[in-house]
């Protein structure tokens, strides 16, 4: 089984920040990469069935009141015009939503308090022995590739994988700045890494500002801690236990900050309370009886004008059509 877990909010709104052109153009445009994304990775990975994971309002905002606060801070200076489409552009969304939800066979998955990444990750923890292929251009699921756990960029046109990241004629990508072939991601550095540093786009504060990452001969860095991380001998304590003053004369721990950040960032570090919800809602996944969801697919094409998509259905229609076979 090969399930395609499908971001949805990001897979969408990504794509409209990379389109020129006018209001319908994006929209038209958001809708066919997502489509079309999905239609790829269905056909490049012998995809099973797809899973569409939604947004809650984040637990996390409960646990660390700065959490995604700069996003609210930015929406609150938009001007008309961008308040106007950001309207429209949630009116297509939640059109799009009902659709997958009622129109298709798919899984879609949503709770108030989680996150879509939450369900990613519990989808994946729950089915261990089936393939999985996120699509999402979020670059915090690199923790979770693996042999069996793929993530496919529907922007960048790049797959990831435990092997390396590839190009959509499955060529190694090579990275800008040191001309050569991007090495395969090492899912723990990159999480450690993600943790000491902080996350600047959801408004997580680094747990050691200015932190070097290979250390110098009189001070420890990331390079040091992370191969210390499991002996937890001098480096890791080192660089763990030393101090720092805030901007507003706070002192604070590397290492209390750096477990606030494991908390907020690892995808299987949650609260129990979370975890639990995240296992019940993941749980809760059935399978749909929906019938002619190509004809379904037409229509819904033909309200927002997508007509390369009505013109060959089949092809798309395919993965919104597989049921899901809970216990397979």
């Amino acid at each position: 089984m090969t399930h395609i877990l499908v971001d949805t909010a990001n897979t969408f709104f990504r794509a409209r920040h990379v389109i020129r052109g006018d209001l319908n153009e994006k929209i038209g445009m958001a809708l066919h990469i997502t489509f079309n994304s999905i239609r790829k990775v269905w056909r490049d990975f012998d995809g099973s069935h797809v899973v569409f994971c939604l947004e809650g309002r984040s637990w996390r905002k409960d646990h660390y009141a700065p959490y995604k606060r700069n996003r609210s801070d930015a929406r609150a200076v938009r001007t008309e015009t961008e308040v106007e489409e950001d309207e429209v552009f949630w009116e297509t969304f939640d059109n799009f939503r009902d659709f997958i939800t009622e129109k298709t066979n798919c899984t879609v998955l949503r709770h108030e308090k989680l996150e879509a990444d939450d369900l990613i990750a519990g989808w994946i923890q729950a089915h261990p022995n089936d393939n999985h292929v996120i699509v999402s251009t979020d670059g915090d699921f690199a923790q979770l590739i693996a042999p069996n756990v793929k993530q496919f960029n529907g922007i960048q046109d790049v797959t990831t994988t435990h092997e390396g990241y590839f190009d959509d004629k499955g060529k190694r990508v090579i990275d800008k700045k040191t001309k050569e072939e991007k090495p395969a991601p090492n899912p723990q550095w990159l999480l450690f890494e993600k943790c000491m540093r902080g996350d600047s786009s959801d408004n997580v504060f680094s747990a050691y500002p200015g932190v070097r990452t290979k250390g110098t001969k009189k001070k420890v860095g990331l390079i040091e801690a992370f191969a210390d991380r499991e002996s937890k001998g001098y480096n890791w304590n080192n660089l763990m236990l030393q101090r720092w003053v805030d901007h507003e004369g706070e002192e604070h721990r590397v290492l209390d900050d750096y477990n606030r950040n494991v908390r907020l960032c690892d995808l299987t570090a949650q609260p129990d309370d979370i975890k639990q919800i995240i296992k019940d809602t993941v749980g809760s996944a059935t399978e749909k009886q929906i019938e002619q969801v190509g004809l379904k697919l037409i229509k819904f094409c033909a309200k927002w004008d997508m007509q390369r998509i009505a013109d060959s259905p089949e092809s798309y229609a395919e993965p919104l059509n597989a049921r899901y076979k809970k216990g397979e």
